[in-house]
């Protein structure tokens, strides 16, 4: 991609031959998250493309799965990934789409990519039945938080982590 606005861009079901820009925006998801609080989320290694390139890729054409790209030509801008769940006793919920990844390259985002993308998603997993949709975003990352209020979505949780001293170390009093 050479960083140029994104004039038009289409959004449609992702193909396999694009693990390898998938599992590129997917590595930067996870770099993103690292950067937010290290303790919480996982670092990305070399491996991190290839493997979440090729974990996406493995859910084109699952009936619970919901896997849309953002394309201009063919560089895929960003995409989202969601699926269908049912009961979920942990999070105290009954079926719902849940929407797993958004991500849009940084040189094509404020161009309505992201909204777009969602919209799809959301489009997609109505079209499936569920009766709720449910995501998670980092707290600190307030620009997703008003994308995913602006289409109607509400804060039901929050998420709090503590992190445990390693047994071999000192113990907090």
């Amino acid at each position: 991609m050479t960083g140029t606005p994104a004039a038009s861009f289409a959004i449609r079901p992702a193909i396999p031959a694009e693990r390898d820009q998938l599992g590129r925006l997917g590595a930067q998801m996870v770099a993103v998250h690292h950067g937010f609080d290290a303790r919480r989320f996982i670092a990305p290694t070399p491996e991190t493309p290839q493997a979440y390139g090729g974990f996406l890729v493995g859910q084109i054409g699952r009936a619970d799965a919901v896997l849309r790209v953002a394309v201009q030509g063919e560089s895929v801008l960003g995409y989202v990934y969601a699926g269908v769940e049912g009961n979920d006793y942990m999070a105290l919920r009954g079926p719902a789409g849940v929407i797993y990844d958004l991500i849009v390259a940084p040189e094509a985002r404020r161009q309505g990519i992201g909204r777009a993308l969602l919209t799809e998603a959301v489009e997609a997993l109505r079209a499936r039945g569920v009766p709720r949709l449910v995501l998670f975003t980092a707290e600190r990352n307030a620009e997703a938080q008003a994308l995913f209020g602006s289409i109607g979505f509400h804060r039901t949780m929050v998420e709090m982590t503590r992190d445990l001293p390693d047994p071999g170390g000192p113990q907090p009093r």
